[in-house]
């Protein structure tokens, strides 16, 4: 007889409701298997025939680490394009390379980790280039695109499960493990909140990753908001998956929590599902997870919360249904398709700033000379895949004009390295060595990636070699062999000529001239060590450092010069390299153009006035554009880079890319990397009040176009605006339709302009078409202190319509019906410490450790506060604070002396603990309440009684 097959449990049923086969599933597993899929790397449950899990697949213009893949823009050159359709495209693209890629490599995952949504408020941050836009309506837009395109259009089963980065805050990466985000609540609900907010209730988010630092005093990875914010936005299971190390950062660095148990205990129930720590060992998190079920920090039903998050997502992949899931199938990789859309999204990236005199496009029969350290560079950045295809702006120009209109200088300083005996520093060949590119491979985590050791460290002899020396700004340099290759340094010490470019975690390929003696010692960067000449080879050493002279063969500006002066006209490619000074773990400290570079460019401007200047970056510059007749921005473009500026410069594409951020003069306009307070720092295009560079939304064409016949109209809680735009140019060029608002007499602080929408639109010469928005009332609201929600004051707003943020075409006055601003009601509610009106030099901090805020003096000095308008009705005779800490607290009414003096003497036991004082104070009526305190004192509450 043959034995009965038996049924399908009902968690293999797709026929159920997805939340009873969670149920039957999470019933199956024991305890400890279900602590066990809390790890990033869950593994298999063979008795059940559920497969081994990974969170965590980088995607965030391309899949990287794994490998050759289809590498597109920057996230911030997408963000430059405003084109939603187009971003949508890149991410479905993306997102069938992740499938067909995981068909040959199960160590590619389908949770993937993005797109980034965190705003970049500055433009110092160093990962400018993962972001979309300052602005968190635009920020969302791109967001959502990409999310829709990534998740699939299926209507059950996810092509993949994106998940947003970084909760919440995050603009820094100086002390970003330990550093804390003052973000009064305006500026929470109206700006880091919105983007989020925004793209997780469009609908195609899995869920979200905290960021490494904290705000209001408080880590992320124990953030109420999780609980409080996110999750009230959808009705879907959102799986949060912690960032690499943070959970181990709670006691490390942080020391938020005594131990672990209680950190990883308290991250749980803040809403972390799944924690990404110690690399692919999930021994230590299993063993923290049950150190705090043992210690009554956890119950299993905490376990199966985090666990049934997890579960969602991954039937929602289609993991336990594999004859449904459509899929598996997918095998669309390096694609003619893709490869046009790189190239699309390339092009449509470009920002043209400037061109004075229509001295772009460049003629046809143009002698061009090609100038800068990136003129044959395609770089990536830590999140790209590998290049299966290269494009540099050379590149491009060669097959665009042809190689004999073309006169190339690179810029660099040629140069030999002599020892103090008179030889040279050696480059030995090496003809046996295969080429080798980093990452060509894949990796689970690229930072583990060694460098090479088959080839043989440099040496010394009597001629030496010449090196092409590039300074890429606060003396930090890299030096590349005559082959080619770049000098790195592996795990053995020794100095090769090893690298097809500078990279890694810690990047390995960069030195420091340091002056010493007659000569300069050479500090490789990544070691901290310096250069030591032995017998056996070039390596770096504590001691014995080698006294280098450096010998100038060529210096760059001269053969920049040289090349400038015989040519019609100059293109001069300037910018970064995204492993360099601004990356991931390593803020700017200078909107300047590096030295050298500005010294290229200075140095082909005064060959030839006909320079063009292609700023290729991962963030803005400040750069002096009053001499250049033409300047052009563009993201580090992927793979199709040099092809599509090169397209853009022909004129064969008019350049309809607009800046995601404002572009400032100078470093002074700039507030403090770690002040987070849009609002009072008057930060970004929203509250700017200098003359910016270039504006928010920036962007020329060799087209123009002409603005006419707006109209509004609000009715059912939507105000709807149309318009024309008229190409009146003599090409087929895109043009970026911007609607903006500003409330002309507002109560409180509002934003001096605000986007509300915007349009990629393509028109032929003489086409017209109608532009319609609709926006909901909604929109205009703004987060009001003293109620403590949003409202929508009733009043006169400016609707306007243009090119940028201040190329305005068209203005009209829309009065829109809302409710009036009322004074706080003091006596009944008191007044909750954060919920300032104005502030100076104070800190928002957390008022436990699992929720509520407080403030207290941001530096060695007092801090000050404000509430406007708060109501004492008939009467008050007494104030009560909630305090902690110890230090005095000044009150005053209207702006006057400060009379009342409360002070906390003797400290309280901790931060946390609080007590009430209380003293005299007689008022009635409506007046303005200002607060200063002294000292490390933590004011929660204010409370009035009489």
């Amino acid at each position: 007889m043959t034995a009965k097959t038996p049924p399908a449990p009902p968690f293999r049923d797709p026929h159920l409701p997805l939340a009873k086969r969670i149920d039957d599933l999470l019933a199956r597993l024991t305890l400890l298997e279900k602590v066990s899929f809390l790890h990033q790397f869950a593994p298999a449950v063979q008795r059940l025939g559920i497969a081994a899990f990974r969170t965590g697949q980088e995607a965030l213009h391309g899949v990287a680490w794994m490998g050759p893949a289809t590498v597109f823009p920057q996230a911030v050159g997408l963000g430059a394009t405003w084109n939603t359709d187009l971003v949508r495209r890149v991410g479905e693209a993306v997102s069938k390379e992740v499938r067909a890629m995981r068909a040959r490599d199960d160590r590619v995952g389908l949770n993937v980790w993005a797109p980034t949504v965190n705003l970049l408020r500055h433009p110092l941050w160093g990962r400018n280039e993962e972001g979309y836009s300052e602005d968190p309506k635009l920020t969302s837009a791109i967001a959502t695109a990409y999310t829709r395109g990534l998740r699939g259009d299926h209507p059950v089963y996810w092509r993949t499960a994106p998940v947003l980065k970084h909760w919440l805050a995050h603009n820094n990466e100086t002390d970003r493990a330990t550093s804390s985000s003052s973000v009064r609540p305006r500026v929470l609900h109206e700006y880091d909140l919105r983007a989020f907010r925004e793209t997780v209730e469009a609908g195609a988010v899995a869920g979200v990753m905290p960021a490494y630092n904290l705000v209001n005093g408080r880590p992320n990875h124990v953030s109420p908001y999780l609980r409080e914010q996110l999750r009230t936005w959808t009705d879907e299971d959102l799986l949060v998956c912690s960032d690499a190390g943070a959970p181990s950062n709670l006691v490390d660095h942080e020391h938020y929590f005594a131990t672990h148990e209680e950190a990883t205990a308290a991250a749980l129930l803040a809403g972390v599902d799944s924690f990404t720590d110690h690399g692919t060992d999930s021994s230590q998190i299993v063993a923290r997870v049950q150190g705090a079920l043992a210690q009554g920090l956890l119950t299993e039903p905490d376990i199966d919360t985090a666990v049934r998050r997890q579960l969602s997502v991954r039937f929602r992949l289609g993991e336990f249904d594999p004859h449904e899931d459509p899929h598996p199938g997918t095998a669309a990789f390096d694609t003619t398709a893709h490869r046009t859309l790189a190239q699309e999204a390339a092009e449509q990236a470009v920002v043209l700033l400037k061109n004075d005199g229509d001295l772009l496009p460049l003629a046809p029969d143009a002698r061009i000379a090609v100038v800068g350290l990136l003129a044959d560079e395609c770089k990536l950045d830590w999140y790209s895949g590998t290049l299966i295809h290269r494009s540099t702006p050379l590149e491009g120009l060669y097959e665009r004009f042809g190689a004999e209109r073309m006169e190339f200088a690179e810029g660099v300083d040629r140069v030999r390295l002599r020892l103090a005996d008179g030889t040279f520093l050696h480059v030995p060949t090496a003809p046996e060595a295969a080429d080798e590119v980093r990452g060509a491979e894949g990796a689970l985590d690229p930072a583990l990636l060694a460098g090479r050791t088959d080839l043989p460290p440099l040496t010394a002899d009597a001629t030496g070699s010449e090196f092409a020396l590039a300074d890429w700004g606060e003396g930090v340099l890299t030096l590349r062999a005559p082959d080619g290759r770049y000098l790195s340094v592996a795990e053995d010490g020794f100095v090769r000529a090893a690298a097809d470019q500078p990279g890694g975690w810690v990047v390995q390929e960069t030195f420091r001239l340091e002056p010493h003696e007659n000569g300069h010692l050479l500090r490789h960067l990544g070691t901290g060590r310096h250069v030591s000449v032995a017998a056996d080879g070039v390596k770096v050493a504590a001691g014995n450092a080698s006294i280098l002279e450096l010998i100038i063969v060529e210096r760059g500006t001269d053969a920049v010069a040289r090349v400038a002066a015989a040519a019609d006209a100059v293109l001069v490619v300037a910018g970064n390299d995204p492993h360099i000074n601004g990356r991931e773990t390593e803020d700017r400290t200078t909107l300047a153009l590096p030295p050298h570079q500005e010294r290229l460019l200075r140095a082909a401007r005064t060959a030839n006035p006909h320079t063009v200047l292609a700023l290729v970056s991962s963030y803005p510059y400040a750069v002096e554009s009053a001499r250049l007749p033409a300047v052009l921005w563009t993201a580090h473009g992927g793979q199709a880079a040099g092809t599509a500026l090169a397209r853009v410069l022909a004129g064969d594409v008019s350049p309809a890319g607009r800046l995601p951020q404002t572009w400032y003069a100078a470093d002074a306009d700039l507030p403090d990397l770690l002040d987070y307070d849009v609002l009072g720092g008057r930060q970004t295009y929203l509250y700017f009040e200098g003359t910016p560079l270039f504006p928010f939304g920036h962007g020329l064409s060799y087209a123009s176009f002409s603005y006419a016949d707006l109209a509004t109209e609000v009715a059912d809680g939507t105000l709807r605006v149309s318009f024309t735009v008229a190409n009146t140019g003599d090409v087929t060029a895109d043009e970026v339709a911007q609607l903006y608002t500003r409330a002309v007499e507002p109560s409180s602080v509002r934003p001096r302009r605000e986007l509300l929408a915007h349009r990629r639109l393509t028109l032929r010469p003489g086409e017209r078409t109608g532009v319609t928005f609709e926006v909901p009332l909604s929109a205009f609201e703004f987060w009001d202190v003293a109620r403590g929600g949003r409202r929508l004051e009733g009043g006169a707003y400016e609707v306007l319509a243009g090119a940028s943020s201040e190329d305005v075409r068209l203005r009209t006055t829309v009065v829109l019906d809302g409710e009036p601003p009322a004074p706080r009601p003091a006596v009944e509610h008191g007044l909750a410490a954060a919920d300032f009106d104005e502030q100076s030099d104070i800190a928002i901090v957390d008022r436990t450790r699992t929720e509520g805020d407080a403030v207290t003096p941001g530096g060695d000095g007092p801090g000050e506060l404000v509430y406007r308008d708060c109501d004492f009705g008939a009467g008050i005779t007494e104030v009560t604070v909630r305090v902690a800490g110890h230090g005095t607290l000044e009150l005053g009414l209207d702006g006057g002396p400060l009379p009342t003096v409360l002070t906390l003497a003797e400290p309280t036991p901790d931060p946390y603990t609080y007590t009430s004082l209380t003293v005299g104070v007689v008022a009635e009526g409506v007046h303005d309440v200002h607060i200063r305190l002294r000292g490390p004192l933590r004011l929660a509450h204010v409370g009035f009684s009489g």
